[in-house]
């Protein structure tokens, strides 16, 4: 048998495995839309992981038959860098995921496959019950960002910050606090449970620090985004 050339393949079963693929991966990136809590921008990085799936689903496929396809592989890889970092370790666990998903379809493993990726989510949406039970309902829902400098509020520091955001919100989890050359810039991962709570919290915000620089990231599509 010459492995150097490639075996035919099966229309058919590259047709199955693209559904299932696209499948498994939907419901991945549904998860990571609705529970993820990445800083970034998840409605816009979820679409890319069927894609991830199914190209990698599709380049197993084609290597898997050829000896010779598959070292070609190894040396065009070899030669790709890439130049965007993944920052939050969140991403670059789903990422490995959808990758995982084509690799196993790739090679023609549905069952083990499709028994590892329920076995999978179930834990995650297993933690994610077990996470709202311990919030007792509240929602981590909001980064917010506050920036000022000593001659916006002489003589602020980051008690006086806590006591007011605790005034409007039921819960805080301070995440970065940075205090340089008379500037105070603080990050909050903050617990809402409706639209009037932040409409109250930046009223605040803006009545006792008029100067400062405040954003507000969303996290679980509270707002409608």
């Amino acid at each position: 048998m010459d492995e150097t050339v490639a075996a035919p393949l099966s229309l058919p079963a590259l047709l199955i495995n693209l559904g299932l693929g696209i499948l498994l991966s939907l419901i991945v990136a549904w998860y990571y839309v609705q529970f993820g809590r990445s800083l970034s921008n998840r409605r816009r990085f979820a679409p890319i992981l069927p894609m991830l799936t199914l190209i990698t689903l599709l380049v197993i496929t084609i290597v898997k038959s050829s000896l010779a396809l598959s070292l070609g592989l190894v040396g065009a890889l070899s030669i790709v860098r890439f130049r965007t970092a993944i920052k939050d370790p969140e991403e670059l666990i789903f990422l490995f995921f959808a990758i995982a998903i084509g690799l196993g379809l790739g090679a023609d493993q549905r069952v083990p496959t499709l028994a590892a990726v329920g076995v999978i989510m179930a834990y995650l949406m297993f933690r994610v019950i077990l996470r709202k039970s311990f919030n007792h309902g509240s929602s981590h829902s909001l980064y917010l960002n506050i920036e000022m400098d000593d001659t916006d509020k002489p003589g602020v520091d980051f008690s006086t910050i806590n006591d007011l955001l605790l005034k409007d919100v039921p819960q805080i989890d301070l995440r970065r606090l940075d205090n340089q050359n008379g500037s105070l810039q603080v990050t909050y991962y903050v617990s809402v449970n409706d639209q009037q709570t932040i409409v109250n919290l930046m009223d605040h915000l803006r009545q006792e620090f008029p100067g400062s620089s405040i954003s507000l990231v969303e996290q679980n599509n509270l707002l409608g985004g």
